[in-house]
């Protein structure tokens, strides 16, 4: 099976740390689903819409995006008004991960459809805490059905 058939949860971070800290959190709370990590906003249209790189993508979409909003060539917010805008999209959970803490970016995120608006503590088990106090874990557990 092609390591993209498989993807359960879509992790859209462009550090490397982050990402890191982002999956380690998942291990710890026993989320065992295939994640597949991307690094920008223009990496992540193009696999959920199967464009370029992954034009020959097979496979449903993810259960579950975790979003940066802070990325290069194209930022969280714009890869959030593209997804709630598309039929076949808007209806895949999305989770904000970011740094940023910012009103604007948090009242955005929410009227474009977020599900969830999480800043990212610098220290892993406050991360780990701030993703098992949200209900990520359950929604993940209790397998969001395939798109």
């Amino acid at each position: 099976m092609d390591d993209f058939e498989a993807v359960e949860i879509l992790l859209v971070e462009d550090n490397d740390a982050d990402a890191e800290m982002t999956t380690r959190a998942l291990r710890k709370g026993n989320v065992i689903n295939h994640v597949v990590r991307l690094h920008d906003g223009v990496e992540a249209l193009e696999f959920l819409f199967r464009e370029g790189a992954f034009a020959l993508r097979r496979g449903p979409q993810p259960r579950l995006i975790l979003l940066d909003l802070k990325m290069p060539r194209l930022g969280g917010i714009d890869v959030l008004r593209r997804l709630k805008s598309d039929t076949g999209t808007k209806m895949i959970p999305v989770v904000v991960l970011t740094s940023s803490a910012e009103e604007k970016d948090v009242v955005e995120s929410y009227q474009l459809g977020v599900n969830s608006y999480l800043v990212k503590p610098v220290e892993f088990s406050a991360f780990a805490s701030v993703i098992n106090q949200t209900g990520l874990y359950w929604a993940v557990m209790n397998r969001i059905p395939n798109l």
